[in-house]
């Protein structure tokens, strides 16, 4: 997924937006092919040249007629979309639904089952404890939304204790086409709850105020927010982030819950920067967080202030990046100062204004990097990853005493959790691994015992035993060994025959987890291998790995992806035209360059929200996350050199006449990271380009953003109708034969 949101001069927004079509074009835009007897036809977009010249560049796109002028109230509100681009999207959804849905009904129906039936409908969260309340989340049988709960303390973990609801989502996502929470967090006093809502998939939240015993409204709502928020330390006032018009995170509010006036604690000047906030785990200070990709600023203030003055711990420096944790009575920093690429902690007191204040407290080792830092009185734990796999050391405050928590698998996902409260010698941990299903581990500090609190119950069944997971390491074309996650069973041949299902990301440096997803086994049990490639853009091996594969070294991440595939078929886990590709948001970039290098390699690719219209998307200023990624991707606007370099990759720009495999390609309307008509453009585009590949599915999720459906099992309806596209391209269902080789 694109984790930031894109941004243009009154000049460049005029370029891309002048050519427009009105509704008097429908007839010609869609080919008339709404009507039901013509929906098998795919719909021929209309082609109207529109010419962009920027940095002594042109480009045409004909395509530029799907971007409706208003898009920034579309995401807040879908109906106000252009009609003749309404229309052609619906007629798109209309041929999806004929020729890829239709036929695979029952084959959908059994995979929508059968992963329905891995997840347990009545699960619950384990407990957190906070003051004297357990906090956790539940789901009720055939719920497709969380309700939050809390019993007492002395009760956490006794599941028969007497209950209290604090928020019932299947009652307030009841129908709504959409229904998301953001954050969720009870006053100090545990008498009030906030929560944020999205009910557009737009990320635009509201931010709600009631009284936990009554459900009475306490306050007015909070409009226009980011999701995000913090209570004062004395339960008066409300810290939340504010979202403006282009749906960017630019400033922090104080709502005075007496008065109802919010004040400005922090606005941002710069729209290459977002901003975000977080409490401090020992509750006593709220950080304010301003960055860019690859540039922090980070100011405070004591939680219990109304109306405070900031501290800046250390004002921005070009490329320094730093986080901040409080304990100890000092603030520990972890950052990439003086050349630590992989990052060091260092420790300075709370009053320090300058990194000259700052003193070393674990020096930078090259290859390992630090994740991050959770605090507990009298422990500091951290989170590190070396030659892609993560772990734990903790350190006591008493002597600096460290000690590793170590795991045996070859391939598993870790994650501190906060779980208890500060003051407790408690260490909350998730681990799973793609044959494990998740654990919830809490970890005494002191004694350094292990209480498994929960695994994760597949009430259809799961035997570990009958699935292998292995990490590899496949060798890119500059001989960089990739690391690369592999799940199969273990009656599945390693002989060739069999089809995979290659995922990659690798951008930003998220690092895709080696978890474990019951989705997955539908495809795995029906005889596919499913590997995970962890290419250069991501963190796998450090933050070198990331460096590596961003700007003018982009190229990277879709050679080590290829490179891994090839591998795969070479080591006989698969055979050339029997993988299908898969990634969503800037995966989906990826999806589509290593379609554009080697069509061949592939029998289907699913590219999910994907960012595929590189060079005008990052030439477009109005988008929420244009400025903060062009330290990410490169700044056509302004660099000829960055325009040469997106252009020779950007998936939308480098369409030719290939043999392309069958593809599924998705987005959301109001999908304000990817815009929905980046995947559109493309659909068509390539059915103008390369009418002999395909078949090109397009399907736009009308009432949704950048995640799709949100209900736990309405997003399994999507995710089958990914899998059972995938199995159709490699011949594994009779429903469907979309098999081109």
């Amino acid at each position: 997924m694109r984790l930031s949101i894109l941004l243009a001069s009154a000049a460049t927004a005029a370029l891309l937006t002048g050519c427009t079509m009105t509704d008097t074009n429908l007839t010609e835009t869609v080919a008339e092919t709404p009507a039901a007897a013509q929906a098998p036809q795919p719909p021929v977009a209309e082609r109207i040249d529109h010419e962009i010249t920027q940095v002594n560049r042109t480009r045409n796109d004909p395509y530029n007629w799907m971007k409706d002028d208003n898009w920034q109230e579309v995401m807040r509100d879908p109906t106000v979309l252009r009609n003749d681009i309404r229309a052609y999207l619906e007629a798109e959804n209309a041929y999806t639904t004929a020729v890829l849905e239709e036929p695979t009904t029952e084959l959908r129906d059994v995979l929508f089952k059968e992963m329905r039936g891995r997840i347990k409908e009545d699960d619950s969260t384990v407990p957190e404890i906070d003051g004297p309340w357990a906090y956790y989340t539940r789901y009720r049988q055939g719920g497709e939304y969380p309700i939050i709960a809390r019993r007492p303390a002395v009760d956490a973990f006794n599941p028969d204790a007497t209950e209290s609801i604090l928020l019932d989502g299947d009652a307030m996502g009841k129908d709504k086409e959409y229904f998301s929470f953001g954050g969720i967090d009870t006053s100090p006093d545990h008498k009030q709850v906030a929560y944020a809502v999205d009910t557009q998939g737009s990320e635009f939240y509201k931010i709600h105020i009631q009284d936990v015993e009554t459900g009475a409204e306490t306050a007015a709502v909070i409009d226009d927010a980011y999701g995000s928020f913090e209570w004062s330390a004395n339960g008066q006032a409300i810290v939340w982030v504010h979202r403006d018009e282009n749906a960017r995170p630019d400033a922090v509010y104080q709502r005075n819950l007496a008065t109802g006036e919010d004040t400005l604690l922090y606005q941002e000047q710069d729209p290459g920067f977002f901003v975000g906030i977080d409490k401090s785990a020992s509750e006593e200070v709220i950080f304010i967080n301003a960055s860019g990709h690859t540039t922090s600023e980070i100011h405070w203030f004591k939680a219990s202030e109304l109306n405070p003055t900031l501290h800046t711990v250390a004002p921005r420096q070009t490329d320094n990046e730093y986080s901040v944790v409080h304990w100890d009575g000092q603030f520990y920093i972890s950052t990439n100062l003086d050349g630590a690429v992989d990052f060091k902690i260092m420790k300075a007191p709370m009053e320090a204004t300058s990194r000259d204040q700052w003193e070393e407290v674990i020096p930078h080792r090259p290859g390992t990097l630090l994740l991050g830092m959770q605090p507990q009185k009298d422990y500091l734990a951290r989170m590190e990853r070396e030659n892609g796999l993560p772990r734990i050391v903790v350190r006591a405050r008493a002597d600096g005493a460290e000690h590793e928590i170590s795991f045996d698998e070859a391939a598993y996902d870790l994650g501190l959790d906060s779980g208890y409260d500060f003051n407790t010698p408690i260490l909350r941990f998730d681990y799973a691994s793609p044959t494990t299903p998740d654990q919830v581990i809490d970890y005494d500090l002191t004694t350094r015992e292990r209480i498994l609190r929960k695994t994760r119950e597949v009430p259809s069944g799961h035997n570990p035993d009958d699935y292998v997971s292995e990490r590899v390491m496949a060798p890119s074309w500059d001989g960089e060994l990739v690391p690369v996650t592999v799940l199969r069973r273990k009656d599945t041949p390693v002989d060739g025959s069999a089809p995979l299902l290659l995922y990659g990301y690798g951008s930003y440096g998220i690092t895709i987890p080696a978890d474990f997803r019951t989705g997955r086994l539908s495809l795995v049990d029906r005889g596919f291998v499913y590997a995970i490639v962890h290419p250069r853009g991501s963190m796998a091996k450090g933050y070198q790995w990331y460096l590596d594969g961003k700007l003018e070294k982009k190229t990277n991440t879709f050679k080590d992806y290829i490179a891994a595939g090839q591998f795969l078929v070479d080591q006989g886990y698969s055979s050339r035209g029997k993988l299908v590709g898969h990634g969503g948001s800037a995966g989906g970039l990826l999806m589509g360059a290593a379609a554009n290098m080697d069509p061949e390699l592939f029998a289907g690719i699913i590219a999910a929200v994907p960012f595929v219209d590189v060079v005008n998307t990052m030439s477009d200023e109005s988008l929420p996350l244009t400025p903060p990624e062009w330290p990410e991707w490169g700044n056509p606007l302004t660099s000829e050199t960055d325009y040469d370099t997106i252009a020779a990759y950007s998936p939308y720009d480098k369409v030719t006449n290939q043999p392309y495999p069958a593809m599924l390609i998705t987005g959301g309307l109001s999908d304000p990271r990817v815009t929905y008509w980046e995947p559109s453009k493309w659909a068509a585009k390539l059915r103008h380009e390369a009418p002999e590949g395909g078949p090109y599915f397009l399907r736009i999720n009308m009432e949704a953003g950048h995640g799709g459906a949100s209900g736990r099992f309405e997003g399994l309806k999507e995710t089958a109708i990914e899998y059972a596209f995938a199995l159709a391209t490699v011949g594994k269902t009779d429903e469907l034969d979309l098999t081109t080789k």
